[in-house]
């Protein structure tokens, strides 16, 4: 498989991952929860672009989404904690460790109102956010628990993974460094297979920005490194996406591939009594299934976007994910999207792409400066000449 663009540059890159995964997460958010089936009856067929929500003008009383104006091009959660990540990087200039989130990232979500696009009013994002971020708050600031420690106990989700990208940016073409730096960021968040999750999801992120990097190529990283049942959930669901080249036929194969690591159950919005439980045989459902229909679609952007949307479940989680990793390997964000998202959501969806590029070259300087450093010292006490 040939690579999208080999010479697409970092800043294009950055720029493709934070605006497709922007895209899917709005793309995927008014169908989050329902099943393929029902995707197709209440649209009369598969999603292929921004719609509305699903209950139409009730969205501000209709269970169970009240009150998020989902759909119409509004992103959700996704993008706002990616964001506010991406605002801690800004901050700090360094890479980032879970003291960076309790010191930074929780007080951003508690002190600075912002535009939250599904409540169509300025906020704290503290009042957006999922039970599973919330967590942060609750443990960081107001229990005081040691920040790489605080993920245990939460609930065992998607939330931490699902804004990783610019970890997997920062540490572009080094997956290992990527992947060490999303588990140690995610210590505050998650445990079990989310943090494991966080950690393979900003590998292959930093995968994809490798020059000749494709889908395969991808996928054969976050195995490298991904752990346990989360290993083996990434392999299940490529094995099965492999011989499928159109997301309407991997739909269910892709389920069923994931179906037994997955501890929600059948029913999204039923989970089962297991569900979201630590354990070292589960995987969350969102990167595996994101992972495979990046296979499918042999990595075109619009058609990851669309497999993952009319996935369903957790589909906006999954779309942001796939758009995220299409966008690194440089498949252009279609503009008959983006551009109505950034003006649906009013947000720019490119400026935190800038910003997140400066801080990336920033930080690459240091590191090669830190670099060599260490290999000057190194050579100078391993050469038996400098011994006493």
């Amino acid at each position: 498989m040939r690579p999208k663009n080999p010479r697409t540059s970092l800043e294009d890159r950055i720029t493709g991952a934070l605006v497709g995964a922007a895209v899917g997460d709005a793309l995927g958010g008014p169908v989050e929860g329902y099943s393929p089936d029902q995707i197709l009856e209440r649209h009369g067929g598969r999603v292929h672009g921004i719609v509305g929500p699903w209950n139409g003008d009730a969205w501000r009383t209709a269970r169970p989404l009240a009150p998020y104006h989902k759909g119409d091009g509004h992103v959700t959660d996704d993008t706002l904690m990616t964001h506010a990540l991406i605002r801690v990087y800004d901050r700090v200039r360094a890479h980032l460790d879970a003291h960076a989130i309790a010191d930074h990232l929780v007080p951003d979500l508690m002190t600075t109102p912002r535009w939250i696009p599904e409540l169509e009013q300025e906020a704290l994002p503290l009042h957006r956010i999922f039970l599973a971020e919330k967590w942060l708050v609750a443990r960081l600031h107001y229990g005081h628990v040691d920040p790489r420690e605080a993920g245990v106990g939460n609930i065992v989700n998607c939330g931490a993974a699902m804004y990783m990208a610019p970890v997997g940016l920062v540490n572009a073409a080094n997956p290992t460094a990527a992947y060490a730096e999303a588990i140690d960021i995610a210590g505050a968040h998650q445990s079990s297979y989310g943090r494991e999750a966080a950690g393979v999801f900003a590998a292959a992120v930093a995968a994809a920005t490798t020059p000749g990097a494709t889908p395969d190529s991808v996928v054969t990283t976050a195995l490298s490194l991904a752990k346990d049942g989360t290993r083996t959930a990434i392999e299940k669901v490529c094995e099965a996406a492999s011989p499928h080249t159109d997301f309407e036929s991997a739909l269910i194969p892709l389920r069923e591939a994931v179906a037994p690591y997955d501890t929600v159950g059948p029913d999204y919005r039923t989970p089962s009594l297991g569900a979201r439980r630590p354990s070292r045989l589960h995987s969350i459902e969102e990167l595996p299934v994101a992972l495979g229909m990046l296979l499918v679609s042999r990595g075109d952007y619009r058609h990851a976007v669309l497999g993952a949307v009319n996935y369903g479940r957790d589909c906006d989680s999954i779309a942001a994910m796939t758009g995220a990793l299409g966008g690194a390997l440089g498949s252009p964000v279609p503009e008959d999207w983006s551009k109505p998202v950034a003006e649906a959501s009013r947000l720019d969806l490119w400026q935190p792409a800038t910003t997140l590029t400066a801080v990336t070259r920033e930080i690459f300087e240091r590191d090669v400066h830190r670099r060599r450093a260490h290999e000057s010292a190194f050579t100078t006490i391993g050469d038996p000449r400098c011994s006493d």
